[in-house]
């Protein structure tokens, strides 16, 4: 009988223990998903197969489109911020780019998210990188140079460069030619981290890259692939991106 009393008490007891025992899931990381999608206005943007027209009715298509964003932040109600440090290129010709993951996100209360387009300082002088920042992606220029921050290539009737050629390659971190940009998103309801992994989709509208502050004509301006301008497109995709979706 004693020993019969003694395995139920012991069965009772590790019931007892167990249950106190946190769920695989109030333990697990959670990760963050950020999806980019491309747009030229309000249609998702596609590779040489669709026209386009720019804000003076200039018909273009697109053949590439592809752009780097670094240091990340995920903004909390009370304040604290999520740094995430990679520079992350965002290909239109690949689709596994468009998708940035992060884990271990904290939880909390987020109203923003903070970025920037290009790639910092610091890394445009570190050298021979790996990952995104491989010179064998194409956006790299020289040392002293350092990244592409964007392209955007294609093709205009109106450009008068050989076999009407439109591209604009956007780079450079030197005062005053700096065309690293800050980006700031406010959501329009908080992203709450919790047990379930949050997604947030944005939108990427490449139209804004040739309108606003300054429209530009494809005739008098086909090809910017230097310093010259290169702050004027700079200052047009700053404000290309806004939030689509939070879940």
């Amino acid at each position: 009988m004693r020993k019969i009393f003694l395995a139920i008490a012991s069965c009772f007891a590790l019931l007892i223990s167990t249950s106190f025992v946190p769920s695989h899931d109030e333990n697990r990381m959670v990760w963050l998903y950020i999806h980019m999608k491309n747009y030229v206005g309000n249609e998702l943007l596609k590779l040489d197969s669709v026209q386009y027209k720019n804000a003076l009715g200039q018909p273009y298509r697109i053949s590439k489109f592809k752009y780097y964003i670094s240091n990340i932040k995920l903004i909390e109600a009370i304040g604290y911020e999520f740094y995430m440090e990679n520079s992350y290129l965002l290909d239109q010709d690949d689709e596994k780019s468009l998708q940035i993951i992060q884990k271990d996100v904290p939880r909390g209360t987020y109203v923003a998210i903070d970025f920037i387009l290009g790639v910092d300082s610091i890394h445009n002088c570190s050298g021979i990188q790996n990952g995104d920042l491989d010179p064998a992606k194409g956006m790299f220029w020289t040392w002293n140079t350092g990244y592409v921050f964007l392209k955007l290539e294609g093709k205009a009737a109106a450009s008068k460069s050989p076999g009407h050629l439109i591209e604009y390659h956007i780079g450079g971190f030197h005062s005053p030619n700096n065309c690293i940009r800050n980006v700031r998103l406010k959501f329009s309801k908080p992203l709450i981290v919790e047990r379930d992994d949050p997604e947030m989709t944005i939108k990427v509208d490449v139209a804004e890259i040739l309108k606003s502050p300054v429209d530009i004509d494809f005739s008098k301006l086909s090809s910017v692939t230097d310093f010259h301008n290169a702050t004027m497109v700079a200052d047009n995709y700053q404000d290309m991106f806004s939030i689509l979706e939070i879940k």
